[in-house]
């Protein structure tokens, strides 16, 4: 299967709190890890959206990256959205890790735009049944209640 693209999300908690503080840094880290994993930086945003939460934006010539830092819980969520052939995201991704420095992380890697000749794309359907299923369940517990009683 040839995918079009991957999208990397990455969850870091309990980062080192002085990480968070300066959003000046953040962005020469972006910036600077980026060219030296061979990419060409476009564009670079970032913006203020709370007191204790920023985000950056960056366009790059083989994506786009989205890094929201959370001061007051020590938190920072990123998605990398890679569009190339064999797009490899995670060392984007170990790069952040290192200077951010989390206790824990958390990653789901999606792959985006399956076109393999074999597969027919389909919408995915759900149907949720749990509800009548109990109420079933619990008509079935009532007669059979009603129906020790009835031989008592």
């Amino acid at each position: 299967m040839k995918f079009l693209a991957r999208h990397l999300t990455v969850d870091l908690y309990n980062c080192q709190a002085s990480k968070l503080q300066d959003q000046g840094a953040v962005e020469e880290v972006l910036n600077n890890d980026l060219r030296q994993l061979g990419y060409r930086v476009l564009n670079i945003s970032s913006e203020p959206l709370s007191e204790h939460h920023f985000a950056f934006m960056v366009l790059f010539d083989a994506g786009h990256l989205v890094l929201h830092v959370y001061q007051d819980l020590r938190y920072v969520a990123i998605d990398i959205f890679l569009c190339h052939e064999e797009p490899q995201p995670e060392p984007i991704y170990q790069q952040f890790q290192k200077f951010f420095r989390p206790d824990k992380t958390k990653t789901t890697l999606l792959k985006r735009g399956d076109f393999g000749k074999d597969r027919e794309i389909k919408p995915k359907i759900k149907t949720r049944v749990a509800p009548l299923r109990k109420i079933h369940n619990t008509g079935a517990k009532v007669i059979r209640i009603l129906a020790r009683r009835k031989q008592q």
